[in-house]
């Protein structure tokens, strides 16, 4: 299929030192935003609890909001998931468990209500809270003193005299977020006017290791693809690359940032197909340049430059097209995270095409014209050693 029919000669090297000038400012301006505002971490990195609700009648965002703020649940985000007539929902707040800091001490103050009790202890990561009574207790009486409390419990163990046997162990185990979240949008009905579809739980150490091996997945890959055109092509291509994935992933992130669209572990998947494209396309020029090096030995760096990028132009119109087409299909009809892949990868499509030509061949120039400046420099020296 031929996009282009006639040969193009369009001086794109030209505008080379304006759109760098740009580029860097857009990608300061990002990091920065990344450093001082940050991310929307979805649930897979930050850790807490979403659950996904079906109403069997029209229900808007704000009533669901509404009669969650009313239940008790002050920090949960309500995001609709598919076309209006579904209402169907997304409810995402911070936390495993119903244990928290603050209920924990009122925990433990109805605890030490029931009796003689010591080495009242939570634990804040597994949503336990751990006693000692000096007589036994009736599970059933804890349950009641801890709920009145505040917080939902999903057992009581009894753990038996200790081995010291200076006392009897507990163990309250509290319930997930999951459970308040259907125990406050269906109080005050007789059966609930919504249907709870899913819940996924991620605690925050687990999100913190996720978040990381994330980042080192995408350092990792930026690292073996740098390697692959070190071998593959003459050095002087190598950073060129390199520099063109950062830029990359960089604008691709902006997205996220400026969006404050969640990120998760679908947004480092998006990430990591972007690098792969962004090197694809930039090889493909390289392979056209060393080609035209041969071809063209009288002419300088940027003209052979504009004549391979010239030469590859229907080629990149037609990939980049067609898979931003395939794209505008998950744009439409996706929701959520399907959304945010498509988008994240469409604003990849567009700054890699553009990386490809404004900067990873600009570096190349660049580190040409340094070689040759050497070169220039070595033989003047030489000359008046012969001379």
């Amino acid at each position: 299929m031929q996009i282009l029919k006639h040969k193009t000669n369009f001086d794109f090297i030209s505008k080379r030192k304006p759109a760098l000038f740009i580029s860097t400012l857009l990608n300061l301006a990002i990091l920065v935003g990344i450093a001082t505002v940050g991310f929307n971490f979805g649930v897979d990195f930050a850790g807490g609890t979403v659950v996904e609700l079906k109403y069997n009648s029209p229900t808007t965002e704000e009533q669901v909001r509404e009669r969650a703020q009313a239940g008790g649940l002050h920090d949960v985000t309500v995001q609709r998931v598919g076309s209006a007539n579904e209402n169907t929902f997304l409810l995402r707040m911070g936390g495993v468990t119903q244990l928290t800091e603050e209920n924990a001490e009122r925990a433990k103050v109805a605890i030490q209500g029931l009796g003689e009790t010591r080495s009242v202890y939570a634990d804040m990561a597994n949503g336990i809270v751990n006693f000692r009574s000096a007589q036994p207790m009736s599970a059933e009486a804890v349950k009641k003193a801890v709920e009145g409390a505040g917080i939902g419990v999903q057992e009581v163990r009894d753990l038996g005299a200790n081995q010291g046997g200076n006392g009897f162990d507990y163990q309250v185990v509290a319930s997930g977020m999951a459970d308040k979240v259907f125990a406050a949008l269906g109080a005050g009905m007789e059966k609930p006017d919504f249907e709870q579809r899913r819940v996924d739980y991620v605690g925050p150490q687990v999100g913190k290791q996720l978040r990381n091996r994330g980042v080192m997945a995408l350092l990792y890959s930026m690292v073996a693809i740098l390697i692959y055109v070190a071998f593959r092509f003459d050095f002087k291509f190598g950073p060129g690359a390199l520099l063109a994935m950062l830029h990359d992933v960089t604008m691709v992130a902006g997205y996220y940032l400026v969006s404050q669209r969640e990120f998760n572990l679908t947004s480092i998947a998006a990430l990591l197909t972007i690098v792969g494209y962004s090197v694809n396309d930039t090889i493909v020029i390289y392979d056209r340049i060393r080609e035209d090096m041969v071809k063209y030995k009288g002419k300088g760096m940027p003209e052979i430059i504009n004549i391979a990028v010239n030469d590859t132009l229907g080629r990149t119109i037609l990939t980049s097209g067609v898979t931003a087409l395939s794209l505008i299909g998950l744009l439409i009809f996706g929701v959520g995270e399907i959304f945010d892949f498509a988008m994240a990868m469409l604003v990849g499509i567009l700054v890699g095409t553009y990386s490809s030509v404004y900067i990873a061949s600009p570096v190349v120039i660049w580190l040409d014209e340094r070689a040759a400046q050497r070169e220039a420099h070595s033989g003047a020296k030489q000359e008046p050693n012969a001379a």
